[in-house]
């Protein structure tokens, strides 16, 4: 309606300039920061963001643990949105906008039973089509899909169908990524498509020599790097690595792509592979004095970026102490190579390398009210006790309300008749019973 007519039944209205040019603007920029989760993102204007996060899931926890991490971060920025994924762009598209749930995962295959119950605009096809369709009792997806497809190309056209079997994955539908101006990256086309093996290692190697060069001339390493292959049918295949510690190392950098490239399917083949560090850090020139610690450092890291990527990022890290007399809260996960900033460990309080977590309950014998246990069983089987030291006693934090205020625990290493080495404490201090019930438990093991 005219804006007139519009203040006049709304008078405290307020009506803004549009500016198509700057809202495709900032979604180019949305779409380069979603570059973060997959080195493969495209513009759905006038107001999505598609990402192909194929091969990327993993490295944030999953589908549902990447899709919430996009979420929380666009709403600490203000930017409200919904979130799906899917085989398919158009079933991803359908379900973000049409689907009951904020966050959405269709299973694998699943596209053909998410979109039945959806309107059929949903497909993404003209209002006109739509509204036609619906007059027609075209009311969902699903009825659409069971109608003779003769009559509906020759009364609307190609479109619906298209739309139709994008969704289902029928059809191909290609992207076209948004590529940040300051990506370091190299590209290689093919007059003819490649798909063998030998091929896809070939180039790899060839474009991590060329990255590397120009790192080299940015005085930058790499900490991610995405190798995206592009097949004849529009198809991306991609593989997104990370390091430990900046590098541009060729022969490293090529190791870690190859390791992926084996889950890379051609198709009918490539014909053109992109390898870009979309993530870097300072990295100068450097000078090796000592022969004996520097490739020391070198073989670490490179080791660690071959755990991470073989493994995952959160199944590799070191363990770092926390301020806290709680042995179970005393550790925390810290990155492989992060500095501890001086803090260790209690060189008087030996800790046990393992933590059970839980704690296990054991049956015990035990004089009170300060002996250490003369036998327990733990898993079904008796270890008789042969040398002891303890009791350390630890007492609950008072400055954290959870239960533990009055926690009381004894704590004694002792070594069984077989030489193995335990951790055993025993829980209350026998005088209040909020302090516990006096239980054994094996918190530890020792080597």
């Amino acid at each position: 309606m005219p804006v007139s007519q519009a203040q006049a039944m709304l008078p405290g209205l307020v009506v803004e300039a549009a500016d198509p040019a700057g809202d495709a603007a900032a979604l180019r920029r949305l779409a380069g920061w979603c570059l973060r989760f997959s080195p493969l993102a495209a513009c759905c204007a006038p107001d999505g963001v598609w990402i192909d996060i194929t091969g990327c899931a993993h490295l944030h926890g999953g589908e549902d643990a990447l899709l919430q991490a996009l979420l929380d971060r666009l709403a600490e920025a203000g930017v409200s949105a919904r979130a799906a994924v899917a085989d398919t762009p158009g079933c991803a598209h359908a379900m973000a906008r049409h689907g009951l749930d904020v966050l959405c995962v269709v299973p694998p295959g699943g596209q053909a039973a998410a979109l039945a119950k959806l309107p059929v605009r949903a497909l993404r096809l003209e209002p006109e089509v739509a509204d036609a369709l619906q007059r027609l009792g075209f009311d969902s997806v699903g009825q659409l899909a069971a109608a003779p497809r003769a009559p509906l190309a020759r009364r609307f056209g190609d479109d619906p169908l298209r739309r139709l079997d994008q969704a289902m994955g029928r059809v191909p539908e290609p992207l076209e990524p948004v590529l940040p101006p300051d990506l370091c990256r190299v590209r290689q086309g093919f007059a003819e498509p490649i798909a063998t093996p030998e091929d896809l290692r070939r180039v790899t190697v060839l474009l991590a020599e060329q990255l590397c060069e120009k790192l080299r001339l940015r005085d930058q390493g790499a900490c991610r790097l995405d190798l995206v292959f592009l097949r004849v049918d529009g198809v991306a295949q991609m593989v997104r690595v990370g390091t430990a510690a900046p590098t541009r190392d060729a022969a490293h950098i090529a190791r870690l792509l190859l390791a992926g490239i084996e889950t890379v399917d051609p198709g009918f083949g490539v014909e053109s592979v992109m390898l870009a560090a979309p993530l870097t850090d300072a990295l100068g020139a450097r000078q090796t004095l000592s022969a004996l610690t520097a490739p020391a450092e070198a073989d670490l890291a490179a080791l660690i970026d071959t755990l991470i990527n073989r493994l995952g990022a959160g199944a590799v890290f070191r363990a770092a102490p926390v301020e806290s007399d709680i042995p179970e809260r005393a550790v925390r996960a810290a990155p492989p190579l992060a500095a501890l900033g001086g803090r260790n460990w209690p060189a008087h309080l030996p800790r046990p390398p393992r933590l059970l977590a839980p704690p296990r309950r054991v049956e015990a014998m035990a004089l009170l009210p300060d002996h250490p246990p003369v036998q327990f069983v733990w898993r079904k089987k008796p270890h008789r006790v042969r040398r002891a030291d303890g009791p350390e006693r630890i007492y609950g934090e008072w400055w954290l309300d959870d239960g533990a205020f009055f926690a009381v625990r004894d704590y004694f290493q002792v070594e069984d008749e077989a030489g193995q080495r335990f951790w055993l404490f025993r829980q209350g201090d026998g005088e209040r019973p909020e302090t516990g019930d006096m239980g054994w438990f094996l918190h530890g093991l020792f080597g």
